[in-house]
């Protein structure tokens, strides 16, 4: 019987519904207790004994990706959109299969994303939180989102499927992404980055990590934005240098953050971003709903079957 690690959170979590699908299919499935991802020394103990691997946001680079090809692994699935995490370069020269599932959570995690500009603008996490824990009753004085200006920064699946929603409370939006020519077809008025910056009250990122993307807010961004601006990042934690975030809240140039992910993750128990009672801290689930996590994980399971029936 062929073996298959799995290491995405969100499709452990779910993991007994497609125990069956497995079995038919001949496979024997490897399920550890994961909180974010597995480290190297755990993945190259674990892949050489494994056919296959669908894998999160664990480190899959030469060294264990070789470690894994060096024993039985021949297939790679990356659960999920981003492949920042899979050195595909290795993959190749290793002749491992790779594919992974674009194009799949642009709603979900658009959701998010606006939930999370609501949630600044409103500052409804800190309410509840003085409520519930300190028998408080806050009323701070929010902003509307009607006329208010986004900086979006990527307008793919998600960046397209968030503009949508913005535009619903009458926003307007700066759209940034070198791919993408003509935003008129969705009503965004393009700009090149870091132009503009001045007039946004929210900076919304939903790109991928790349090179051109790494760490493109940083601290000799801070005096281009507009004071009192509202951070998101749903994309990637390497787009936000963390000490220029820290920077910005500590002098008032950002307002408040809402993240769904970080440079390190999870986020540490000494971390200067717990300082900031307006900030909404995520835990990289942006994707992560019911409906979703099987639409995306069957759709995994049928590429690494797809890859391993021809190997045979």
């Amino acid at each position: 019987m062929r073996r298959v690690l799995i290491t995405c959170p969100p499709m452990l979590l779910l993991i007994d519904e497609f125990r069956s699908r497995f079995y038919e299919c001949g496979i024997e499935l490897l399920t550890p207790k994961i909180i974010q991802t597995l480290d190297e020394g755990e993945l190259i103990g674990m892949l050489p004994a494994c056919d296959g691997w669908i894998a999160g946001d664990d480190p899959a680079n030469r060294r264990v990706l070789a470690s894994g090809a060096a024993g039985k692994l021949r297939v790679l699935i990356k659960w999920g959109v981003g492949v920042d995490n899979v050195d595909q370069a290795a993959c190749k020269a290793l002749n491992l299969k790779f594919a992974h599932t674009p194009g799949v959570f642009g709603k979900e995690v658009a959701d998010l994303a606006v939930n999370y500009i609501g949630g600044l603008a409103r500052e409804t996490m800190r309410i509840d939180r003085e409520i519930r824990i300190y028998n408080g009753w806050p009323k701070p004085s929010g902003i509307s989102l009607a006329g208010k200006v986004v900086a979006l920064v990527g307008l793919g699946d998600i960046g397209r499927q968030a503009a949508r929603r913005l535009f619903a409370a009458d926003m307007k939006i700066i759209g940034y992404d070198p791919l993408v020519e003509n935003m008129h077809d969705i009503g965004v008025e393009w700009a090149q980055w870091p132009d503009r910056l001045e007039e946004a009250d929210f900076l919304l990122f939903t790109c991928p990590l790349t090179d051109m993307t790494r760490g493109i807010f940083n601290s000799a961004l801070l005096p281009r934005l507009k004071r009192g601006v509202r951070v998101v990042n749903v994309a990637r934690g390497g787009v936000v240098v963390t000490e220029a975030l820290i920077e910005g809240l500590r002098s008032g140039a950002v307002h408040s953050a809402a993240l769904d992910v970080y440079e390190n993750e999870p986020l540490s128990p000494d971390s200067p971003l717990r300082e900031f009672e307006r900030c909404i801290f995520g835990s990289h689930n942006a994707s992560n709903t019911e409906d979703a996590v099987r639409r995306v994980s069957h759709r995994a399971i049928d590429l690494l079957v797809g890859f391993l029936d021809s190997q045979s």
